[in-house]
């Protein structure tokens, strides 16, 4: 039975998916939005770790109250620890700024930005790069550690700068 479940979690992604992307398929209604963010939330309850990302991430940049922000931000660190890349990024710059559930710890977001980096996020690259060339995030200047990052920064397509 769970691969039932997994699978009917994966078809309802890939609704919420298409809902949220695809403008032609329906018209933009609260109705139509309210579907698309249900199913995400589904998901993401789920386990779904591209739905928690998504909505994990509408939750933390766009909710009001705090208790949404701070359940966003859980969904994406949970997607973060499955493995997102993008999640990743986003938990670094959580525990960059700090919110309610999460203060600042510049320690935890230099790993979160590095795991980011490694596995290829372009902006992860920069932001270590830009920490160690002027000793950011509790760094010290290390101009060979900042040509690293700035070498896997180069290296990768700025394919996220959209999508972070």
């Amino acid at each position: 039975m769970p691969q039932a479940s997994s699978l009917f979690t994966r078809l309802e992604f890939r609704l919420a998916e298409q809902l949220f992307h695809t403008r032609w398929l329906l018209p933009r209604s609260p109705r139509t939005q309210r579907l698309t963010m249900r199913l995400f939330k589904r998901c993401a309850e789920a386990g779904h770790p591209d739905a928690q990302s998504i909505y994990g991430h509408m939750l933390f940049h766009r909710s009001l109250s705090p208790q949404d922000k701070a359940r966003g931000a859980r969904y994406v660190l949970e997607a973060a620890q499955a493995g997102d890349v993008k999640s990743q990024y986003q938990v670094a710059q959580i525990h960059e700024h700090g919110c309610v559930q999460y203060p600042r710890r510049e320690d935890y977001a230099v790993t979160w930005y590095a795991r980011a980096a490694q596995a290829g996020h372009y902006l992860a690259a920069e932001r270590l790069a830009r920490a160690y060339r002027i000793g950011e995030l509790g760094l010290s200047v290390d101009h060979e550690q900042a040509d690293y990052w700035q070498r896997m920064a180069e290296q990768q397509p700025a394919v996220e700068m959209a999508a972070a």
